[in-house]
């Protein structure tokens, strides 16, 4: 079955199709989709190192502008999307005493949640709810995320080819990585 997900996922960098895709997923990852981008975009790049800017691309302006989607669920429906959101990700008694300390550190949060694997969509979010100023947050987001997603794109347009055998060969292990990465960061977003 991994091995079947893997191909398609190749497949799809050629497909004429595979931006938006990419694009649809960055943009739902940042506000309400729980499965990050680089799910598609690592083997995109891989399957196709030469597009590896505009794959990047894409996903940077689509997760950019779902993060303003995330704000605006924070700023304008936190009681009826954002709340819920947040509660599902086990943050319910954190979001009061988050909100009092959140806009005095929010340049960093946005920073560490956008280029780590901490969940982005709390911290875009939580940033409309507690009144982050606007720019801050675009700035950062812009910051952050093009940081995350050029850097991939980089390693990977370097060292594709061997990286790429490497993946294949050891398929079933990077996908235990993957998903322990996954769990390990809503595990530190319940800690929080």
């Amino acid at each position: 079955m991994i091995r079947a997900l893997y191909d398609w996922t190749i497949s799809m960098a050629e497909h004429p199709r595979a931006l938006w895709v990419l694009a649809a997923m960055s943009f739902a990852e940042s506000s309400v989709f729980p499965i990050p981008p680089d799910v598609l975009m690592i083997p995109m790049i891989l399957a196709a190192p030469h597009r590896a800017w505009a794959i990047a691309g894409v996903a940077l302006v689509a997760s950019v502008l779902g993060g303003l989607a995330g704000y605006a669920i924070g700023a304008l429906a936190y009681e009826s999307l954002g709340r819920p959101v947040l509660e599902a990700l086990g943050k319910k008694e954190a979001m009061a005493a988050f909100n009092a300390t959140f806009n005095g550190v929010g340049f960093w949060a946005v920073l560490a949640a956008g280029v780590t694997p901490f969940p982005y969509k709390v911290i875009t979010i939580m940033s409309g709810w507690t009144g982050l100023s606007m720019g801050t947050f675009l700035v950062t987001s812009v910051l952050a995320r093009g940081l995350r997603f050029f850097l991939v794109a980089a390693l990977l347009r370097v060292y594709g080819a061997p990286i790429r055998t490497f993946i294949e060969r050891r398929l079933g292990l990077m996908f235990v990585l993957f998903v322990a990465l996954l769990i390990g960061g809503f595990a530190v977003l319940r800690v929080m």
